[in-house]
Order: structure tokens, then C-alpha cells, then sequence
């Protein structure tokens, strides 16, 4: 007897739905988040770095720039993984993978 898994599911649709964009806003909200605590916190090292400086001396040096480098490579990454999820792997490719080792397996076994 082959079973119908869609129409037994089908119910749960919208809840996975809401669940699904539920967990899309509250990522959305921590890459916001980490956005403004990356600008407040730099803002204060340059005010700080600005201050501290002795009479004619240039506020560009590299150790200035350290955290705002290191820190944003990272707010980089965060940027990626909430905007471009799909851009290495693509839309489907768990799903692709899962119904390709499912495969193999299957054809494994009966060989």
C-alpha cells in the first residue's frame, strides 16, 4: 500500500509556514542587532582613539582600524548567511541531497 505523505501533512503547512518566518524575523532582528552594536561600538574606539591622540599625530594608523576590520569580516558573514542562504548551495539543495542519498541507499539494497 503506497501512502500519501503530502495529504498527511498537508495540514501542518501553514504552521511550518509561520514557524519557517517566525525564525526568518527573529534572525533578521539578531543580524539587526548585531548592525547597530558593530556602528555604536566603533563609533565610541574612534571617539576614544580621536581623544587620545597627542598633538599632531595622525589618527590613521593600522591599530586603529583592527577591530572595525576583524569585527566586520564577521558582520560580513553574518550578512550572507541572513541575505545569500541560498548562494552556495541553492534553494533546493538539501532536499536534493536527502532524495539523493535516499537513492543510493535504496539502490544499494537491492543490489
Amino acid at each position: 500500500m503506497k501512502r500519501n505523505y503530502k495529504s498527511e501533512f498537508e495540514g501542518f503547512q501553514p504552521e511550518d509556514k509561520y514557524a519557517d518566518a517566525q525564525r526568518r524575523v527573529k534572525r533578521l532582528k539578531g543580524f539587526y542587532t548585531h548592525l547597530i552594536v558593530y556602528i555604536v561600538i566603533n563609533i565610541m574606539i574612534v571617539f576614544i582613539n580621536i581623544r587620545d591622540l597627542d598633538a599632531g599625530e595622525s589618527y590613521f594608523k593600522i591599530e586603529n582600524f583592527f577591530t572595525a576590520f576583524f569585527w566586520g569580516i564577521g558582520l560580513l558573514v553574518h550578512t550572507f548567511s541572513i541575505f545569500m542562504p541560498n548562494f552556495i548551495f541553492g534553494k533546493n539543495w538539501e532536499q536534493q541531497k536527502i532524495k539523493e542519498f535516499m537513492e543510493k541507499e535504496k539502490s544499494e539494497k537491492w543490489e
